[in-house]
């Protein structure tokens, strides 16, 4: 198997695995974004509900990636597409950890805004989406060289 096709594997799990914690469990989302006291708070449901968005937004980037693993479409054989696809999940990778960043140079969770960056999912999130935004990267960079 190919770097590229683990990569790719990768990005489905992922943005798999973030269409089901989003959309189908909205309460457990809730549970990482708000400290416990905060739960019972009148617009906690209205937040939960919000996030089903998210699942939406990484559920067709998943099935891309799957696909293009699956499928081997022949457009994908072309260089320019490969680094064009690859640079696209790489930036998805890096919006999401990005936006992470100032939340974790903050301090994390001040008071009952933000969410803990440097524990438990949210850690685990930031360290992930890091990690997959540089595979990505990878993959695409040796492209740009080649003939």
């Amino acid at each position: 198997m190919r770097l590229s096709d683990v990569v790719l594997l990768l990005n489905a799990l992922w943005f798999g695995g973030a269409f089901v914690q989003f959309s189908i469990a909205q309460r457990n989302t809730l549970k990482i974004l708000l400290p416990r006291e905060e739960r019972g708070n009148p617009i906690a449901p209205t937040l939960a509900a919000s996030v089903a968005f998210l699942g939406g937004i990484n559920l067709p980037i998943g099935i891309l990636s799957l696909y293009l693993l699956a499928a081997r479409p022949s457009f994908f054989q072309r260089i320019e597409a490969q680094l064009v696809l690859f640079l696209f999940f790489a930036a998805c990778h890096f919006s999401q950890f990005a936006y992470n960043l100032p939340v974790l140079m903050r301090g994390g969770r001040v008071g009952v805004a933000y969410w803990p960056v440097l524990k438990g999912p949210m850690l685990r999130i930031f360290v992930i989406d890091a990690a997959l935004f540089a595979a990505n990267l990878g993959v695409a960079l040796p492209l740009v060289s080649r003939p």
